[in-house]
């Protein structure tokens, strides 16, 4: 899952960053409301962590431009002010929740989770023929057998079973597993493929990871 920080005060952007990623988000992260909205309406994001107090435009111009422009990924928002009327304002404009500087970042989590739950990506256990991922746990299985994976192979995997019997390009699925650093040129999402392949596939005679020539792969319960 792919999640945008806008967010200028940089210490508390990488203590996001990183704890985000430790829990296998891809994170992209910028200072500046105008380039935040940029981010939002040309990225596909599953969430967005919208702080207030931002130089240039303000988290709340930004949030209202981007209901505008129809952007439909939930968000979150981060203020050091803590008043009703604050947070009245935030939750009019269309912010999903709002959360008030300084936080324990397991709270944080904890709304993001929710805010992707009502967007249909927090079912408590994915399913798909016989593998399961268990998002809480972060234990994978196939056929009853719990899998081993990688920070990587784990947000692959979980994105895949996001999107059973649905075509993904290799651009889909780097924009959503990686940040705006991957490089396109690379064929690093294939190797990832391959070894989720390796760790989920090897064993059974039903194989659930597909190529679509010249397009990407798809996850599917038939040859």
């Amino acid at each position: 899952m792919r999640i945008l920080v806008v967010e200028d005060e940089k210490k508390v952007a990488a203590f996001i960053k990183r704890g985000l990623e430790q829990e296998s988000y891809a994170v992209d992260v910028v200072e500046d409301g105008a380039e935040g909205q940029n981010y939002a309406e040309m990225n596909d994001y599953d969430a967005i962590i919208l702080d207030i107090m931002l130089p240039g435009k303000n988290g709340l111009e930004v949030l209202k431009d981007l209901k505008a422009a129809g952007v439909g990924s939930p968000v979150l928002l981060l203020t050091a002010r803590d008043s009703v009327e604050d947070r009245v304002k935030g939750l009019n404009v269309g912010a999903d929740d709002y959360l008030t500087k300084p936080f324990a970042f397991e709270e944080l989590l904890a709304r993001l989770r929710v805010l992707m739950r009502r967007g249909g990506y927090g079912a408590p256990v994915l399913k798909f023929a016989d593998l399961s991922l268990d998002p809480a746990t972060r234990k994978a299985k196939r056929g009853g057998v719990e899998v081993e994976l990688t920070v990587k192979e784990y947000a692959l995997l979980e994105y895949l079973l996001r999107n059973p019997n649905r075509v993904l390009t290799r651009t889909l699925i780097a924009e959503h597993v990686w940040d705006q650093s991957f490089d396109s040129e690379t064929n690093v999402v294939d190797v990832y493929i391959n070894h989720l392949r390796t760790k989920i596939d090897k064993d059974f005679p039903l194989k659930l990871i597909h190529t679509v020539r010249g397009v990407g792969y798809v996850l599917k319960a038939e040859e």
